[in-house]
């Protein structure tokens, strides 16, 4: 059967279109044809083409390599999971059989401002630590997280060679603090150009963001993160039941 097609579709949206036909029915691993010969089959200026493809690498499902060319990636290799359980990268990873690395790694130590202060209801100017990293699949950039915890529940020491970049495995293993449960915000959020140069992707490109406060069993906020993932990467999924009316 045809395809349905908007007669009032702009040239770049039928270029996306046509773009994400293509992939889907590429190959995993298939590589696409240079960049001349790709704009010109489509019918469109290189600049065009590049722009297009760049909202492709965002979701994950391009991978431009320096010097190589541009492949489409196995769609197989997500980590799909539930958001009923709170469980770290690692731990999705090793299920899944992914293989993991973490990057960019940055510990900063700082003082609160009104706003952190706030979400921990800790005094204005207490000690707290920022730790950024980035968690690479297949070679590839793929999340960007960010964890802020007062300094008395992790300090910039705490974090040795071993650091595989979970901190949620880190403070599970601790016998000094019982986890209670995870409140979490999922929402569409345009990457900064800070989050944007980490995942080699362009500011303003969307992104999954869960933002998320981790309590221990008295309900007292110990870890706000903020987890920046490229969609094409992750299959997160949530189990409902019916409500009774």
């Amino acid at each position: 059967m045809a395809k349905i097609t908007n007669g009032n579709e702009s040239p770049f949206h039928r270029l996306q279109r046509e773009l994400g036909d293509r992939i889907s029915a590429a190959e995993p691993g298939e590589q696409l044809p240079p960049e001349p010969e790709l704009a010109r089959q489509m019918g469109v200026s290189r600049s065009t083409l590049r722009e297009a493809m760049r909202s492709f690498e965002a979701q994950g499902l391009l991978m431009r390599r320096q010097g190589a060319g541009t492949f489409v990636v196995d769609k197989t290799d997500v980590f799909e999971t539930g958001l009923e359980v709170l469980e770290s990268l690692e731990t999705i990873a090793e299920r899944s059989g992914l293989q993991i690395s973490m990057g960019g790694l940055d510990i900063m130590e700082f003082s609160a401002d009104d706003e952190i202060a706030e979400i921990f209801d800790a005094p204005i100017g207490s000690k707290m630590v920022s730790v950024t990293r980035v968690i690479n699949a297949k070679g590839r950039a793929a999340a960007y997280l960010q964890d802020i915890l007062p300094a008395e529940i992790l300090a910039k020491h705490d974090l040795d060679d071993n650091f595989s970049g979970s901190i949620l495995d880190l403070l599970i293993k601790r016998e000094d603090i019982s986890l209670g449960s995870s409140h979490t915000e999922i929402k569409a959020e345009a990457a900064t150009s800070t989050v944007a140069r980490a995942l080699h992707i362009q500011r303003g490109d969307v992104l999954l963001l869960l933002e998320a406060d981790l309590t221990t069993d008295k309900g007292k906020i110990i870890d706000h993160s903020y987890s920046y993932f490229l969609p094409g990467y992750f299959r997160l999924f949530v189990n409902r039941r019916i409500g009774i009316i």
